[in-house]
């Protein structure tokens, strides 16, 4: 029997639920060796609730850090993506307090959360866990499309009218909607992307990385750069994954040469961790669509009712909101309010 079923089974309400969620979640830290443990997950289900990485997130995420003490921190990630310029200023908060850096990902970090996790000195990943391409997506006259295959577009464009002398008249109309300024809009988002990937991974995934496995010779800084590089292109690449909701496993990494920690071969944490993700994604059936928590607070972000905005509930009001997750999916057809749209 899995987890689903065997907490399905104890007919749990939402208060034993959270109370699980915390014990398993200190079980995780104890076993990575009492790390301090932050999560910072949203409901990837709710499509039409604020779920992306916001500017909104920053005081609840520096909230949090603020209740550690710690010198090492393990990041539960769980997120479709958001603003990579929020992703960097949450990995300053987060780098500027701590030495050691862990970004477990039990399902899904996309996007910029993928961004995120590059951030980390250790990635950890399961069966389940997926990160994502990381080209970005640009908004404009309500259509969505990646900065990466429009470039592409136009370099096909340019290519064919090097090699037929003569532009296609098809074209013309399409070129007209097109200002200097979008291109280069989409060439800097780009060049952003795999800017932080590329520092990140040069100065904090590979900080450790001293020998090669293979000759057992030192590596040099440059190589580091290099390889950082290389990794951080294949992530923006879309004419690789072809979908920005592409998902990226453990063996996609392999392939680009990128150590993943897979927390499959520890028992003990597989459990601890897969239970919490369980129990996590339960707490996300109710109308909550975004947590942040330490083993000893949280804030949960959920619609009000009959009210035009959302709200923070900090754990001291959590017990005034505890409801029953099997009473509440009735209620789900009732949608979150959103007003913002995002990348």
């Amino acid at each position: 029997m899995g987890f689903y079923s065997e907490y399905l089974d104890k007919h749990l309400n939402f208060d034993q639920i959270t109370q699980e969620r915390k014990r398993h979640l200190k079980r995780i830290s104890q076993i990575r060796g009492d790390r301090d443990i932050l999560v910072y997950a949203s409901d990837l289900t709710k499509s039409n609730a604020p779920i992306s990485i916001d500017y909104s997130d920053l005081l609840p995420f520096q909230d949090q850090l603020a209740n550690l003490k710690g010198q090492r921190i393990d990041i539960i990630l769980e997120t479709p993506g958001g603003f990579a310029e929020v992703v960097e200023d949450l990995v300053k908060l987060v780098r500027n307090k701590y030495e050691k850096v862990g970004i477990i990902v039990p399902g899904y970090a996309k996007s910029a959360g993928t961004i995120f996790a590059m951030a980390g000195d250790e990635i950890l990943m399961g069966s389940v866990s997926a990160l994502g391409p990381i080209d970005a997506q640009i908004i404009t006259n309500n259509k969505r499309f990646s900065a990466e295959a429009f470039l592409e577009g136009l370099e096909k464009i340019k290519e064919e009218v090097l090699n037929e002398g003569k532009l296609n008249p098809a074209y013309i109309p399409i070129l007209q909607n097109i200002s200097p300024g979008e291109i280069q809009h989409c060439e800097n988002v780009q060049n952003f992307s795999q800017k932080l990937v590329t520092e990140w991974l040069s100065k904090y995934k590979f900080k450790y990385w001293d020998k090669h496995n293979t000759t057992g010779k030192t590596v040099t800084e440059k190589e580091k750069k290099k390889r950082a590089t290389e990794i951080a292109a294949t992530l923006c690449r879309q004419s690789k994954w072809l979908t920005h909701g592409r998902s990226i496993k453990i063996d996609d990494f392999e392939e680009m040469r990128l150590k993943i920690t897979d927390f499959r071969v520890q028992n003990e944490l597989n459990e601890a961790i897969l239970k919490y993700y369980t129990l996590l994604r339960m707490s996300f059936e109710t109308n909550i669509y975004k947590i942040f928590k330490t083993v000893g607070s949280q804030f949960i972000d959920l619609p009000l009712r009959r009210a035009n905005v959302h709200q923070r509930v900090s754990q001291k009001d959590l017990q005034k909101l505890i409801l029953d997750v099997r009473s509440v999916k009735k209620n789900l057809l009732s949608k979150p309010i959103c007003k913002r749209m995002y990348p």
